[in-house]
């Protein structure tokens, strides 16, 4: 299993490291026993946090709302997604694989 997730009785809580001001939103890869998240959107009035909720909908394809944001003046963020469904964790750790590959 990963380091940079882990399950709860709810879902899942993500450990991610977010680098705003990029020229496109993406995985990096990891950064110690986060995952590490390029983001086009400045650190400004919440846009990179909006910009890393819509990526994140976007690449596990499950609503925003399944998402909750806790600490968001860090770029060290823990995400919870309120989603248990049993194909969730093979879709998590292919956005690692993504950049491995």
């Amino acid at each position: 299993m990963s380091t940079w997730f882990s399950s709860t009785s709810q879902g899942y809580r993500l450990r991610l490291t977010v680098a705003p001001g990029g020229r496109r939103t993406e995985v990096v890869g990891l950064h110690g026993d986060r995952l590490k998240i390029r983001l086009a959107a400045v650190p400004e009035k919440g846009a990179a946090n909006r910009e890393l909720l819509a990526f994140l909908s976007r690449v596990l394809k499950l609503p925003e709302g399944a998402f909750r944001l806790l600490g968001t003046r860090s770029r060290s963020k823990l995400v919870e997604i309120h989603d248990p469904s049993p194909d969730l964790e093979p879709r998590l750790e292919a956005l690692l694989k993504q950049v491995q590959s």
